[in-house]
């Protein structure tokens, strides 16, 4: 009988720790969405402490990593290879990079293009799907004839790129909605003399907004060109109020949005923190739809 007894009671403690394993894993958070980061957010601290700074990202919640320290065939100082199995131990995809060249006049070009290749050989080793030229020098808003040039060196970019099946784009800041020539809003300039097959955009949300547009309007009139957005704020994501995500989420569709980046460029609080607090604004908006 005690025997029997003590199997009986064995079996109900087993049923008992079941049930309290099924119904903590039920209470726990849900997953968290697929956001990234531009690591220019943490500029400061990542050029100190490089594997230090990638593991706070990922502790965030963060799932990928947008970078801005290629130089010299390495990124942040480490090797393609090296920098991708650091973000991979920490459960981070290493999506894309801030990088380019500015245009170069008749006698540097072909200089540029091997800095190009040599670029795009080193991200195709660290993985990366997009390579993003993040800024324009000044020769860009001076003329349309300089503009003009701009895109077909873009279109060229592009075209070596997509050889080794990385994306090519470009990232605004105010100035591109700012400046006109005629009747010729620079950033529609850019949009309609690029090709879609070799260039496409990351739509800088705050700044657009900041170069008095509405990215929505952009995403209706030219449909499937953005396919990286910067999810910015004039501080924290959401702190300003003057950023209508939810509007804009609407039209993600329609814009061709495949990934969300998180940039923070200034900050009410330490970089970290003020990065934690912008993934879990997103996180936490119910309209926002990014599952891993």
């Amino acid at each position: 009988m005690m025997k029997k007894t003590t199997l009986i009671s064995f079996v109900m403690l087993l049923a008992l720790g079941s049930f309290v394993l099924v119904n903590f894993n039920s209470c726990k958070s849900p997953a968290g969405k697929n956001i990234g980061l531009q690591l220019y957010s943490i500029r400061d601290s990542i050029n100190r402490d490089v594997p230090a700074a990638i593991e706070k990202v990922a502790d965030m919640g963060y799932t990928f990593v947008e970078m801005a320290g290629y130089r010299d065939g390495k990124f942040y100082g480490m090797d393609p290879a090296e920098f991708s199995a650091l973000c991979q131990k920490n459960g981070l995809q290493v999506l894309s990079s801030h990088t380019g060249r500015s245009l170069p006049d008749s006698a540097g070009y072909e200089e540029a293009m091997a800095w190009w290749d040599q670029c795009i050989d080193a991200h195709y080793a660290a993985g990366v799907k997009f390579i993003v030229q993040p800024s324009m020098d000044r020769s860009a808003y001076e003329s349309i004839e300089n503009i003009s040039r701009w895109c077909a060196y873009f279109n060229e970019v592009g075209e070596k790129c997509n050889a080794k099946g990385i994306r090519f784009g470009y990232h605004n800041h105010a100035n591109e909605f700012t400046t006109v020539f005629g009747d010729t809003i620079l950033y529609d300039f850019m949009l309609q003399n690029t090709d879609p097959e070799k260039v496409m955009f990351e739509l800088d949300l705050y700044w657009c907004v900041e170069g008095g547009k509405n990215p929505v309007d952009y995403f209706n009139k030219y449909p499937g060109r953005f396919e990286l957005w910067h999810i910015k704020d004039k501080e924290e994501i959401g702190a300003s109020g003057m950023m209508d995500f939810e509007t804009m989420w609407t039209a993600r569709d329609i814009s061709g949005m495949k990934y969300g980046i998180v940039e923070v460029e200034r900050y009410n609080f330490d970089q970290f923190t003020s990065c934690a607090k912008s993934y879990e604004f997103l996180n936490n908006a119910e309209y926002i739809q990014m599952p891993l």
